[in-house]
C-alpha cells in the first residue's frame, strides 16, 4: 500500500499539472487526497503545513521581497542601469551588457528572478528594441539574466535550501557569488558575439573618469546594500533572517530620505504587493512540505535515493543524473517546489558519495535558475513576454544561445567546487 500511495500522489499531481492548476493547489491537493486514502489523521494536513512555515530562518523570505520592491520603486534600478551604462555602454553590444551587469547588481538586492525581470526589464528592454536590437534577443537576454536573481545573495532560493539542508544559509550565500557572475559572464560573452554579428554597437563614446564618478555617487545607496547585508552576516553583527529585516528598512531609508522617490501612498502600494508575493511563497512552502512528507513517509524518497545509487556510485555520473532530473523538473515547477520534492530523495545520495551540501545548494540553485527560462512553465519568460508583447513561441526562439551559456557554466560549476567553495574558504567559512 505504500508505495501504491507514492505512485499515486504523483500520478495524481502530474494530473492536476496538465489540468492548468496552480502548482501549490496541486501540491495541496494530491497530498490531502493521498492522506484520505491511505487512512491518515487529517490533522496531518494543517500540523505539518504550519510547521513548515513556522522557522525563524523563512522569516527572510518577505523581508527580502519587501526589500526588493522597495528598493526598485525608489529609483535604484534606473541609477543602477545609468552607472553600468557609463562604464561599459560603450563596447559592442553595450547596451545588453548593461543589462546583464545590471542584472547581477540588482539580483544582490531582490533575491527573487521574476523581480529582477520586472525592475529591469521594463526599462531595458523598450530601450535596446529603440536602439536597434531585436526584440527576441532583448527580451530573451532580460529574461535569462534575471535569473541570476536567485543565485548571488541574497536568494530566497538559498533560504529555502538552507532551511531544509539544515545548513548555513551564510556559507550559501557566499557560495552563490562566484557561480552567479560566471553565469553573467557567459551571457555578457554570447551578447558580445551575437551582437558583433548582428552590428549591434554601442553607445560609441566613453565616458569620462568625471561621468563615471558621478553615475558612480549616485547609485551609491544602491551598491551598498549587498555590501551591508554580506558584510553584516560575516561580521557576525546579525544572521540573514536579521539581515533581511536590515535590508527592507535600509530601503526605506533610502527611498524616503536619500532618494525621496517614496511617500506614503507608495508605501501603502508596496506593502500590498510584497505581503502579497510572500504569500504565494509561503504557501508553496507549506503544501511542498507537507508532499515532501508523505513522499518521505511513504518510503518513495528512500527507494528513489536506492535506485539511483543502484545505477551508479560514481559522483560525477550521480551529478550528471540529478542535474538532467532538475533541469526537466524546472520546465514544470518553480524552485520552491523542486527543493523540498527532490531534496528528501538528493540528500542522502550526496552524504553517500561525499558532495559537500553548500557546493550542492549552488548546483541545485544554479539548475532552477535556469528552470526559470525554460518552457512551459518558465516564469521569467512570462514576465519578458508581458513587458515586450512577444508569445512564448517567439521568445522561445531566441533563448536558446543564453540557456546552451548558462547550461555551459552549470557544467563548470558541477564539476568544478572551487567555483563555488573558494570564497568561504578565502572568508574562513
Amino acid at each position: 500500500m505504500f508505495m501504491e500511495a507514492s505512485i499515486f500522489i504523483f500520478v495524481l499531481f502530474g494530473f492536476l499539472l496538465l489540468w492548468n492548476t496552480p502548482i501549490a493547489v496541486g501540491l495541496g491537493m494530491a497530498s490531502l487526497v493521498t492522506i484520505y486514502l491511505i487512512d491518515a489523521p487529517i490533522a496531518v494536513f494543517p500540523t505539518t503545513m504550519y510547521a513548515a512555515t513556522a522557522k525563524f530562518a523563512l522569516l527572510a523570505i518577505p523581508f527580502f521581497i519587501l526589500a526588493g520592491v522597495v528598493m526598485e520603486a525608489a529609483g535604484v534600478s534606473s541609477r543602477l542601469i545609468k552607472f553600468a551604462n557609463v562604464c561599459v555602454g560603450h563596447i559592442t553590444g553595450g547596451l545588453a551588457i548593461v543589462g546583464v551587469v545590471t542584472c547581477c547588481f540588482f539580483a544582490a538586492i531582490s533575491g527573487s528572478g521574476p523581480a529582477t525581470v520586472a525592475a529591469l526589464g521594463a526599462i531595458l528592454i523598450p530601450a535596446m528594441v529603440e536602439a536597434g536590437y531585436d526584440k527576441g534577443f532583448s527580451s530573451a537576454l532580460m529574461a535569462n539574466a534575471g535569473a541570476i536573481g536567485i543565485i548571488i545573495p541574497p536568494s530566497i532560493a538559498f533560504v529555502v535550501y538552507g532551511v531544509i539542508a539544515e545548513v548555513s544559509i551564510g556559507k550559501l550565500f557566499m557560495a552563490g557569488v562566484v557561480p552567479g557572475l560566471l553565469v553573467g559572464v557567459a551571457l555578457c560573452v554570447v551578447s558580445y558575439i551575437y551582437s558583433k554579428k548582428r552590428g549591434y554597437g554601442g553607445s560609441g563614446k566613453q565616458a569620462t573618469g568625471v561621468e563615471i564618478w558621478t553615475a558612480f555617487k549616485d547609485a551609491a545607496w544602491g551598491l551598498m546594500t549587498p555590501v551591508i547585508i554580506l558584510g553584516g552576516i560575516y561580521g557576525g553583527i546579525f544572521t540573514p533572517t536579521e539581515a533581511a529585516g536590515v535590508a527592507a528598512v535600509y530601503g526605506l531609508f533610502v527611498g524616503f530620505f536619500v532618494y525621496k522617490e517614496l511617500n506614503m501612498e507608495k508605501l501603502k502600494k508596496l506593502l500590498i504587493d510584497s505581503s502579497v508575493g510572500s504569500a504565494v511563497v509561503m504557501l508553496i512552502v507549506s503544501c511542498a512540505s507537507l508532499f515532501a512528507w508523505l513522499v518521505t513517509t511513504e518510503g518513495a524518497a528512500q527507494a528513489a535515493s536506492a535506485a539511483m545509487l543502484a545505477f551508479s556510485k560514481e559522483p560525477w555520473i550521480i551529478l550528471l543524473l540529478i542535474n538532467v532530473i532538475v533541469l526537466i523538473a524546472g520546465c514544470f515547477l518553480d524552485a520552491i517546489s523542486i527543493f523540498y520534492i527532490l531534496l528528501p530523495i538528493f540528500l542522502p545520495i550526496i552524504k553517500m558519495i561525499n558532495v559537500d551540501p553548500i557546493w550542492f545548494g549552488v548546483i541545485l540553485t544554479v539548475n532552477v535558475a535556469i528552470g526559470q527560462i525554460t518552457p512551459p512553465v518558465g516564469v521569467n519568460l512570462y514576465v519578458a513576454c508581458n513587458i515586450a508583447d512577444l508569445s512564448l513561441t517567439e521568445i522561445s526562439k531566441s533563448i536558446m544561445p543564453f540557456l546552451v551559456a548558462s547550461l555551459v557554466a552549470l557544467v563548470l560549476i558541477t564539476y568544478i567546487p572551487a567555483i563555488s567553495l573558494w570564497l568561504p574558504g578565502l572568508l574562513g567559512m
